[in-house]
């Protein structure tokens, strides 16, 4: 498997305690193991008040980049919450780019108390997908809670990426990684939310009973 460009670069975007620190560590990781190199580098908003958290990972052979994914680079972009992952794609996407999102919103605290309103879901699917070249959504947090526990929600989404095959890393390099990164029944759960993404995003189908 080779590399559609060198260097590939993606950006996970959603808001604080969505797990995007981790979800960018274990790509990374697996990116490594795959014979590639990769860096990360994070941007934060007020992250432990749901604020906006960008995790940049940047996936290459030969000389080394910097950290940070330069605006109107991004490649992919994997969207934990839908109005995050348009603000991105509009200041780091090109007309070329890809985007994995989930679903379900997360509202920031001011929509929560009325103070500020929240783009209609229908509107925000298609302002993501004008923008991009290709846009494929998945109910990742209830996939998560189907796995056991919504927070998993961030290796649902890296199940749905590796799935999509738009990056080349096989499946069981991402396996491996996450066997070797938890244990007991964190890794029982997070290998079952990487399954259902893994399954959604591939269309095999897959059942925890």
């Amino acid at each position: 498997m080779e590399l559609a460009k060198s260097p590939l670069n993606l950006i996970i975007a959603g808001v604080g305690g969505q797990g995007n620190v981790l979800a960018s560590e274990l790509l990374a990781t697996a990116a490594t193991e795959a014979g590639y190199r990769a860096v990360v580098g994070e941007t934060f908003g007020v992250s432990q008040r749901g604020g906006a958290v960008m995790s940049h990972v940047r996936v290459f052979t030969g000389d080394a980049v910097g950290p940070l994914v330069p605006r109107g680079q991004a490649d992919i972009v994997v969207g934990f919450e839908p109005l995050e992952a348009l603000r991105v794609l509009l200041d780091y996407g090109h007309p070329g780019a890809r985007a994995l999102v989930n679903r379900r919103p997360s509202y920031p605290l001011a929509v929560l108390h009325g103070e500020a309103p929240y783009p209609p879901p229908e509107s925000l699917a298609a302002a993501i997908r004008e923008i991009t070249s290709e846009t494929r959504d998945f109910p990742a947090t209830d996939l998560a809670e189907q796995a056991g526990n919504y927070l998993a929600q961030n290796l649902v989404m890296l199940g749905a990426l590796a799935g999509t095959g738009w990056i080349a890393i096989p499946v069981g390099t991402f396996r491996s990684v996450i066997a070797a990164g938890f244990a007991g029944e964190a890794r029982d759960l997070n290998q079952r939310a990487f399954a259902l993404g893994l399954a959604a995003a591939t269309g095999e189908g897959y059942s925890l009973r």
